[in-house]
């Protein structure tokens, strides 16, 4: 009789059979023997990578619909319906992924997913780059990405900048699906680098012409640079389109194009990690639906020695399990202003930007009355004492966007100049 198979178990997953192999990792179905949940197991040989004998296992969605690629090599090209909800998709996940500091740098329909319900899953983010990488002249340096697919400015190697080029290669992605073939191609890879340097494709007449006006804004040669031009008769659509064209459109112009909005739905992402809003909340909280009198302070919570020496990136042990080291959540400021004037001044520089602002107790909640990427940004401050003279004002993200935080935070310091002594960067290199 032979022996009954022993099934391998990495923690609570029954590891099973191999689904994947690349050079550094191999991916295995794995089952949760808790819920019965599929996964796929990503096992990193740690003697290839790290010099190490152990390994690194990093446990993953099991995506079942395969890739998008083969759903276009297998039925050709889609109804313009079916290729603008993949678009979408495909727009929100790359949104959501530069709004992290995060540029994926071979988006092509190859790393491209679908799951059983054939929503979109984007993959293999093995030359993605992070913020951190930017250098001093804010670009990004490496070439790289497959060929067909890459932006033209990531070819000329002077630095491009990673949103742009992603987006750059969404548009490839939009042509293939509604056209069934790539825009620019050729076996000879200095005379493809020339048609996608110059952007010289053609769309199919199948094509509907608001389709056309996006593809045309998406694959903009120039991303940053103005278009020039007349236009003459017999100019292929895309070059006459080009002329009226600014720059190459961005992720916030696509989500208002109308071939784009047809049918849109707005993604709804579940926030992890985010500060926890009781703390802010309940400073606003109806006191008689509490059934509490709240006292009005009469002066900032003092902030003594330890708890400010517990700020310092040395010692702050929250620093070690940040994830968005880059794009943080929270920054402080310190003033020699009074704390009233300090509100005040917040609150005059916060309206004009669009917020609304609630205080009390020398806190303050200012609330982004239009809708960003994520819904509305809400933003907590408070205000510590620290010395008679010298107070330390702490802005953290509540809730929303975390680069829409930077992007509000920077607005407003600027408009705090006269209040703000020293910022939390400036802390820091002092010490």
């Amino acid at each position: 009789m032979s022996q009954p198979k022993i099934k391998r178990r990495v923690g609570k997953y029954e590891v099973g059979r191999t689904i994947g192999e690349g050079t550094f990792a191999k991916v295995k179905f794995a089952r949760n023997s808790e819920t019965g949940e599929p996964v796929a197991l990503k096992i990193l040989d740690k003697e290839k990578v790290m010099g190490s004998k152990t390994k690194i296992f990093i446990v993953l969605e099991f995506v079942t619909g395969g890739e998008l690629f083969d759903k276009i090599v297998n039925h050709g090209r889609m109804r313009e319906d079916e290729a603008r909800r993949y678009f979408q998709q495909l727009i929100n996940t790359v949104d959501y992924c530069h709004s992290r500091g995060v540029y994926h740098r071979d988006l092509k329909p190859e790393n491209l997913l679908l799951d059983t319900y054939g929503n979109l899953k984007v993959s293999d983010f093995g030359l993605s780059a992070l913020s951190q990488q930017v250098r001093d002249d804010g670009l990004l340096h490496t070439t790289c990405g497959t060929p067909n697919y890459v932006a033209p400015e990531v070819l000329n190697d002077r630095g491009y900048d990673g949103a742009t080029a992603d987006l750059w290669s969404c548009g490839v992605i939009l042509f293939v699906l509604l056209a069934g073939y790539l825009p620019f191609d050729d076996s000879n890879l200095m005379i493809l680098y020339k048609k996608i340097s110059a952007a010289e494709f053609t769309c199919p007449p199948w094509i509907s012409f608001d389709a056309m006006k996006l593809i045309a804004r998406i694959l903009d040669p120039n991303p940053m640079t103005m278009a020039s031009g007349t236009y003459e008769p017999g100019m292929p659509l895309f070059a006459s389109l080009r002329l009226a064209i600014l720059q190459r459109i961005t992720i916030p112009e696509i989500l208002e194009d109308v071939w784009f909005k047809k049918d849109y739905k707005r993604p709804v992402f579940e926030e992890k990690g985010d500060t926890n809003l009781d703390d802010v909340e309940a400073v606003f909280k109806d006191s008689e639906e509490y059934h509490v009198t709240e006292k009005k302070e009469e002066q900032p919570v003092a902030m003594n020695a330890f708890e400010l020496i517990s700020l310092s990136k040395g010692l702050n042990l929250g620093n070690l399990f940040d994830g968005e080291q880059g794009f943080k959540r929270e920054t402080r400021f310190t003033s020699r202003c009074p704390a009233n004037e300090i509100i005040n001044k917040i609150e005059e520089a916060a309206k004009p930007l669009g917020f609304d602002v609630q205080k009390k107790n020398y806190k303050m909640r200012l609330e982004n009355m239009k809708a960003g990427r994520k819904g509305n940004l809400n933003v907590a401050t408070e205000i510590f004492q620290v010395a008679p003279s010298l107070h330390m004002v702490e802005v953290r993200k509540a809730k929303g966007d975390t680069l829409e935080f930077h992007k509000f935070y920077k607005n407003l310091s600027t408009c705090l100049e006269d209040v703000v002594w020293k910022t939390e960067e400036d802390m820091q290199q002092n010490k």
